[in-house]
């Protein structure tokens, strides 16, 4: 059997038949039309999944099978937007979900690393933020700030820093959280939260996936 979490700029499938192999990681951009999986979740699952699954239900069953504990926040941070479920004595207690100011978040902060040419891996986590409630609006800060003499390195710190307190507010401000997704890689979004983290990968919904079966 076959499944994929199918983002809106990256994808991971794994196929269960394969033993040790681990997750294949695509760009959604240049997956062939034509592939299709036995179970899919993600902003594409209809696309590329006989049968889809819920991504809330995903990252859900995810957590529970990946985090040993009755009690727990798990925020997930993608492309496109960002979600949290929260468990209580072993039981879901809430849920939610924000496309509209967790808007392109993820693919702003590579689409910005790419065009500034600079390397997240090697920035500092800045001291300011810039007020973000959406990536995409975000943008006229980075512009306004270099401007004024802020260099672009620090400008696009302040915006990923301003996007991790956006998620962390959305998720209610926890004191502890567990992180899914493409942002687990990414120290100076994961040192801007202001609470203890416990990054989970970016595989965290293909976990729910396998064991939804």
């Amino acid at each position: 059997m076959i499944i994929g979490d199918f983002g809106t700029s990256y994808s991971k499938i794994l196929d269960l038949g394969l033993g040790a192999a681990g997750p294949a990681i695509i760009a959604t951009r240049e997956l062939p039309p034509e592939t299709r999986v036995d179970v899919a979740t993600g902003h594409n699952a209809r696309r590329f999944g006989h049968t889809s699954v819920n991504e809330l239900v995903a990252l859900a069953r995810g957590g529970q099978a990946l985090i040993d504990r009755p009690d727990f926040l798990l925020l997930d941070c993608g492309s496109r937007d960002i979600k949290f479920i929260r468990y209580k004595n072993g039981k879901l207690a809430d849920m939610g979900w924000n496309a509209e100011c967790g808007a392109s978040m993820g693919f702003t902060i590579e689409l910005l690393e790419r065009y500034y040419q600079l390397d997240c891996q090697k920035m500092e986590v800045p001291k300011r933020s810039f007020s973000v409630t959406c990536g995409v609006l975000g943008l006229s800060d980075i512009f306004d700030a270099v401007v004024n003499g802020v260099t672009e390195e620090e400008a696009v710190a302040r915006l990923i820093k301003g996007i991790a307190l956006n998620a962390y507010r959305f998720a209610g401000e926890p004191e502890q959280l567990y992180l899914s997704g493409g942002l687990c890689d990414n120290p100076v979004f994961v040192g801007s939260l202001p609470c203890r983290v416990n990054p989970l990968g970016r595989f965290v919904l293909l976990e729910g996936l396998s064991h939804g079966l």
